[in-house]
């Protein structure tokens, strides 16, 4: 689709040349579609391939992240058919079996990947040797290596200890019981779990930390999908060592991740803005950013298609104090839309996306900054005072969440351009084509 509101400046940064003057208001909402879930893509791959069976994916997300998944389960020789035009993948299980007992992986900057699968070859038999992008390099590990490491693996990080690169001698699970620290990043726990039903015996994961804990709770409802059993008890889980996952056709909800900087929209914009598909049940923790957006002064309703978030009637965003450590991907999105607020927005629990793609709170910070927005940047909060936007180019990290949730500012003042905007295609390869045409649906008749 050719883009008519987002430009590209000479030095490559992309900007929006739109004038907000031009929206039409309507009743009718502005409709977004956007890929299906990451975090949902690269779980049901997993698990998908630790059932029995042949199990048919539908609504996969094809980002970096999600290619970067496949193509390790591809080394691991898993028998796997690709239909992107159809959003589908085809995965014939073998209960946990693997395919080959050597290989050479590469993770690349893929989060999922590099916890999930690690966890999945420490607790099998077999040697691998993972490398991983200079980005994930830098990303903890160690708390996922200590625990597998106590659990039987024998684990030798041939660069710094604790980080990528890493050669990985599985030998199943040593113990029946063992302590997940998810201070740096649910991903560990997560990993644990989805890679438990390959015990020979009732398996206890003890939990200490809090943050990221719906991502956790995902995990759960989708092992449970493939009937898998698991419960939890107060700060632990119990997984019974009759616990197997069965191959299943599973549908992948929208990204509600990516449906975060559309709903910021219609306060950018004053208009209605559905994401299809995007529900209240959702599986995804970040579907709460449509509850942060209602405290602010928004409104929402469910329909048929999906929430709907409706701007503020007064025209006047709020500034909120809110704890965000349950969903931080959301994070630097509400930090951008409360620059617009008529109060000051404190935002709480984010700690641990300082060990993310970027340190998120600096970057935040740092290019809010530039744009004329005084903010306070602890260890984990960040408070934003809302001010008038001045004109600057935005450095992204080469982080995408930056480039995305940066690009909403752009649409309120043209003088603000993202640098490495692409850096995007990490998870939503198609945002700013989609971002242009919600741009153009705001400004027509609808």
């Amino acid at each position: 689709m050719e883009k008519i509101f987002i430009q590209e400046n000479s030095a490559g940064c992309y900007f929006a040349d739109f004038d907000t003057s031009n929206v039409k208001v309507s009743d009718t909402p502005v409709c977004v579609t956007v890929p299906g879930s990451k975090s949902i893509t690269n779980r049901s791959l997993l698990i998908a391939a630790l059932a029995r069976g042949q199990s048919k994916l539908t609504g996969v997300q094809f980002s970096e992240d999600s290619e970067c998944f496949l193509e390790c389960l591809t080394d691991l020789k898993y028998p796997i058919s690709v239909n992107k035009e159809e959003k589908t993948v085809t995965i014939s299980g073998l209960g946990g079996y693997l395919p080959c007992s050597h290989a050479s992986l590469n993770v690349k900057s893929a989060g999922t990947a590099a916890r999930f699968i690690t966890a999945y070859l420490g607790l099998s038999d077999g040697s691998f040797d993972i490398d991983a992008s200079d980005q994930m390099k830098k990303r903890p590990m160690a708390p996922l290596i200590d625990c597998l490491r106590d659990l039987g693996a024998e684990i030798v990080c041939t660069g710094e200890e604790g980080f990528f690169p890493i050669t990985v001698k599985g030998h199943g699970f040593g113990k029946n019981e063992i302590t997940v620290d998810i201070d740096k990043s649910s991903q560990f726990l997560s990993a644990i779990l989805i890679s438990s039903v390959l015990a020979h015996d009732d398996i206890t994961v003890n939990v200490t930390g809090n943050h990221g804990l719906k991502y956790v709770e995902m995990t759960c409802r989708m092992m449970q999908d493939f009937k898998a059993t698991i419960k939890k008890e107060g700060d632990s889980y119990k997984i019974p060592f009759n616990s197997k996952y069965m191959a299943r056709n599973y549908t992948i909800e929208p990204d509600a991740s990516a449906a975060g900087y559309f709903y910021a929209l219609s306060p950018i914009l004053g208009i209605p803005v559905l994401v299809k598909g995007i529900f209240e049940n959702s599986l995804q923790g970040d579907v709460a950013i449509t509850e942060v957006l209602c405290e602010m002064g928004c409104s929402k309703e469910e329909t048929p298609d999906g929430i709907v978030v409706y701007p503020p009637k007064d025209g006047c965003l709020h500034g909120v104090d809110v704890d965000m450590s349950a969903f931080s991907d959301q994070a630097l999105t509400v930090a951008v839309i409360a620059s617009l607020a008529d109060t000051p927005t404190t935002i709480r629990g984010i700690g641990h996306i300082r060990l993310q793609e970027s340190d998120r709170i600096h970057g935040m910070v740092t290019e809010l900054s530039k744009c004329n927005i005084e903010c306070e940047e602890g260890e984990d909060y960040v408070v934003i005072h809302p001010g008038s936007l001045k004109g600057a180019t935005i450095e992204t990290y080469d982080d995408h969440r930056m480039a995305m949730a940066f690009s909403l500012l752009s649409v309120k003042n043209k003088d603000i351009s993202i640098s490495n905007p692409m850096c995007c295609k990490k998870t939503f390869a198609e945002y700013f084509e989609t971002l242009d045409k919600a741009l153009c649906d705001a400004s027509s008749d609808r």
